[in-house]
């Protein structure tokens, strides 16, 4: 039996988008439903949960902001948002808020397809079971298992990580106490689709910056080192998890 494809919702109120983006997906083998607000989302996700929202910022009634705050408060599926590129400012808060990612119109379709495919390998890895070595680290108060993808306290209390988040954290804590760039970061995160003026990785900093504090409030975990990019600052362990 095929492995069942994967389904996309796109939430925009211009016909025109909605139409052409649902064509292109559809041919390019994903499962694709469209609505025009938060109302028709509303009514789609309670059918069903699909695996990413395509979501544009400007929305009749309630907008793009809002409804990715709130599908982040209920662990709701990936968000890719869509914004205009003059709209630096609410594309950073959309990525504080919690967006796994961001496009900025006008977009190519096979930019589109190429950012949902990398958030959905992010998704897969997240939900795939160990099936040999898991590997994981410990550091201050946590422990990350990557196999997992799950970061948990020291007292096995897990915490709810954006999979952009849980990809950052595993950059840094493989590379614990080295100084990594922007473009390093954006490079491991994005690869080729990275955006060279990306704010992106300066938003999951923070987010991930106040995950980590809310934990281990006095452990400053991630420096920023001017005009060169970032240092974890914990000691990390390292060892392999045997399943049962």
């Amino acid at each position: 039996m095929s492995e069942q494809s994967p389904y996309i919702l796109i939430v925009d109120d211009d016909a025109d988008i909605r139409r052409l983006v649902a064509e292109y997906l559809t041919r390019e083998g994903l499962e694709v439903a469209e609505a025009m607000d938060a109302r028709e989302m509303d009514a789609l996700l309670a059918q069903r949960q699909p695996d990413l929202i395509v979501l544009d910022l400007m929305l009749p009634g309630e907008d793009g902001l809002s409804i990715c705050r709130r599908l982040r408060v209920e662990t709701g599926p990936a968000i890719l948002m869509l914004t205009a590129k003059t709209d630096e400012i609410d594309r950073v808060v959309g990525l504080e808020i919690g967006a796994d990612d961001y496009l900025g119109k006008p977009f190519g379709p096979r930019e589109l397809l190429a950012r949902i495919r990398a958030i959905l390998r992010r998704g897969r890895h997240q939900n795939a079971p160990a099936t040999a070595a898991s590997k994981r680290y410990t550091f201050d108060r946590f422990v990350l298992d990557v196999d997992a993808r799950q970061l948990s306290d020291n007292e096995g209390r897990p915490l709810t990580l954006t999979s952009g988040e849980f990809d950052l954290l595993c950059c840094f804590v493989q590379r614990a106490r080295r100084v990594i760039s922007r473009d390093q970061i954006l490079d491991q995160l994005h690869g080729r689709n990275a955006d060279p003026f990306d704010r992106s990785v300066d938003m999951l900093v923070s987010r991930l910056r106040r995950k980590l504090a809310a934990v281990s409030p006095h452990s400053e975990l991630i420096t920023t080192v001017r005009n060169s990019g970032y240092l974890f600052t914990a000691v990390v362990e390292d060892k392999p998890t045997w399943p049962s």
